[in-house]
């Protein structure tokens, strides 16, 4: 069983940098891919960036491409999510999921998730 808990969130201005991590326990993660997803008050759910065990790929959202990076560190069982030139609309709880086989857009591919952490962007 993998545990996986995340951490980086907070408040930030329109405009501004954070780093979210997701740390791993229970279960090396360097045979999981990896993705970031967010659900903001009232939506769905949706997709942020995912990446492949090997860090080969990535993939990333419409709304976020050139924006944010995910990137991980097999080695510390960390995953990371670095998030520039943040807007209003970025608000949302942002989780991290893991799985053995998907590298994935869709949230119901990952059999693993932490418990999220909250970003808030200030206009």
């Amino acid at each position: 069983q993998v545990q996986l808990v995340e951490s980086g969130g907070g408040l930030v201005q329109a405009g501004g940098s954070l780093r979210l991590s997701c740390v791993a326990s229970g279960h090396t993660l360097s045979n999981y891919a990896m993705g970031w997803f967010r659900q903001a008050p009232g939506k769905e759910r949706e997709f942020v960036a995912a990446i492949t065990w090997n860090s080969f790929s990535t993939r990333y959202a419409d709304s976020v491409k050139g924006r944010f990076t995910i990137s991980r560190d097999n080695a510390k069982n960390t995953l990371y999510l670095q998030m520039s030139s943040l807007k209003p609309e970025d608000t949302a709880v942002y989780y991290c999921a893991a799985d053995l086989s998907a590298y994935s857009n869709y949230a119901k591919n990952y059999a693993y998730w932490g418990q999220g952490t909250r970003v808030t962007v200030s206009s």
